[in-house]
C-alpha cells in the first residue's frame, strides 16, 4: 500500500537543496499572507516544511513547482477543527463515515504523474473535502472537479471559496460519464478507485493528454494512461490504497 511504499532516499546535498528551496518558498508565502492583511503568525508553517522535507522530499517527489505548493496551501483548512492538529501527519485522515482526506504523498505523487502546467485543463473525479482541487488550482490554468455526494460537494466549495481558488468549478454528478461539456481536457485524474477504467474518460482526454487512476479493488494499481497518435499508452506505477468509487461504475462492473 502507498503509505507503506518508500523510494531510494536521494543523495543527501539533493536532499538539503530541495529544502533549501521549500523553507524560501514558506517565507515568502509568509511576506504575502503579511501583506493581504491574513494572519501571519500560521502555526502550521513548520508543519507544512516538516510535511514536504520528510514525506515527500524524502520520498522523491521532484518537482520544485508542486514542492512549493504543497508547502503553501494550508491543508488544515480542509479538515474539520477537531482533526486540524493531524492534518500533516503521514496518513490519510477520516473525515466522516464515508469521506476521507488523501494521505500527503498519495496527493503529491498523483498530482507529479499529470505533468501538469499553467495553461492545463484538468478534469478530477471526487472532489472530497477540496484539498487536491487546491493543489491542481495552483498548478493548471482551470480545474473541473465532479463529487457525488451534494453535501461533500457543498463543504468542498466553501473551502475552496476561503482558500480563494477561483479557477475550480465543482459539479454534483456521477464521475463515470465525466464532463462531457467541458471536454477535451488535458489531465484527468480519479481520486478514488473504479474497478476498470471508464470508458467514456478516456474518451474525454485530450490527445496528448494523461489520466491518473487506481484501479482496482481492496488493493489498486496506480495506472497512468496516456493518449497518444498511436492510441492509449498504460504504464502500471505502484500500489495503492485508496476509497471506492462509487456509482455507475459499481453498476457496470457487476452487471453479468
Amino acid at each position: 500500500m502507498i503509505s507503506l511504499f518508500q523510494r531510494p532516499r536521494p543523495t543527501v546535498v539533493w536532499r538539503w537543496a530541495r529544502l533549501v528551496l521549500v523553507i524560501i518558498a514558506l517565507l515568502v508565502s509568509s511576506l504575502a499572507t503579511r501583506s493581504s492583511g491574513a494572519q501571519s503568525g500560521d502555526r502550521f508553517n513548520a508543519k507544512r516544511a516538516e510535511m514536504v522535507r520528510t514525506q515527500l522530499i524524502e520520498r522523491d517527489i521532484t518537482d520544485d513547482n508542486l514542492l512549493h505548493v504543497m508547502s503553501v496551501v494550508p491543508r488544515h483548512m480542509f479538515v474539520p477543527p477537531e482533526l486540524r492538529s493531524r492534518a500533516y501527519d503521514d496518513e490519510p485522515l477520516r473525515v466522516s463515515d464515508d469521506l476521507s482526506i488523501h494521505q500527503p504523498y498519495v496527493v503529491a505523487l498523483m498530482t507529479s504523474l499529470l505533468n501538469l502546467n499553467k495553461g492545463s485543463k484538468v478534469l478530477e473525479i471526487g472532489t472530497g473535502t477540496g484539498y487536491h482541487s487546491a493543489i491542481l488550482s495552483q498548478l493548471a490554468f482551470q480545474v473541473f472537479s465532479m463529487e457525488i455526494d451534494p453535501d461533500v460537494a457543498r463543504t468542498a466549495r466553501a473551502n475552496l471559496e476561503r482558500f480563494g481558488a477561483r479557477n475550480v468549478h465543482v459539479k454534483v454528478g456521477d464521475g463515470y460519464q465525466g464532463w462531457p461539456q467541458e471536454a477535451p481536457f488535458d489531465a484527468i485524474i480519479l481520486t478514488a478507485a473504479p474497478p476498470r477504467i471508464p470508458h467514456p474518460l478516456i474518451d474525454q482526454l485530450r490527445r496528448g493528454g494523461v489520466m491518473v487512476v487506481p484501479v482496482g479493488t481492496a488493493i489498486q494499481q496506480l495506472i497512468v494512461l496516456t493518449k497518444t497518435n498511436r492510441g492509449i499508452e498504460k504504464r502500471t506505477t505502484v500500489p495503492v490504497k485508496l476509497p471506492q468509487m462509487s456509482g455507475e461504475v459499481q453498476k457496470r462492473w457487476t452487471r453479468p
